[in-house]
């Protein structure tokens, strides 16, 4: 009796420390190839990232917060943590992919493609999240 007892508490602290530790952890996204190699044909300068960061104060602020962090005040509502985005494996991706997650979304991330339907407006959106690097 002991001993089944025991097997099950160390089945169950198993299941506890797997899913604590995978609990937060975002599920891949992968960007189609010929999205990801999309170049952004929006130049960086004062006036791309001021625009850039007029949208992200009105549409993404709110869950990634001010500086990208993921610690908007929306944010713990939310069932999966924004990323960080000052990080290198978020800044490390292509301007292309970022503009496909933008504007396709999954999840809790929605599509911005009708929020925000100027494509030069999301690119710009890009050229600010760029300026979010650490």
């Amino acid at each position: 009796m002991k001993s089944k007892f025991l097997k099950a508490m160390a089945v169950v602290t198993v299941i506890v420390f797997t899913s604590a530790f995978t609990m937060d952890q975002p599920k891949p996204w992968n960007v189609p190839d010929k999205d990801a190699k999309k170049a952004n044909p929006v130049k960086s300068d004062a006036a791309s990232i001021a625009a850039g960061k007029a949208l992200w104060s009105q549409h993404c602020s709110s869950c990634h917060g001010k500086t990208g962090l993921g610690d908007g005040n929306k944010a713990a509502q939310l069932k999966t943590t924004p990323p960080d985005l000052t990080k290198a494996a978020f800044q490390s991706q292509t301007d292309g992919a970022m503009f496909y997650k933008v504007s396709e979304g999954r999840d809790d991330m929605p599509s911005f493609k009708k929020k925000i339907p100027d494509q030069e407006d999301i690119w710009n959106l890009v050229v600010y999240m760029r300026t979010l690097k650490k």
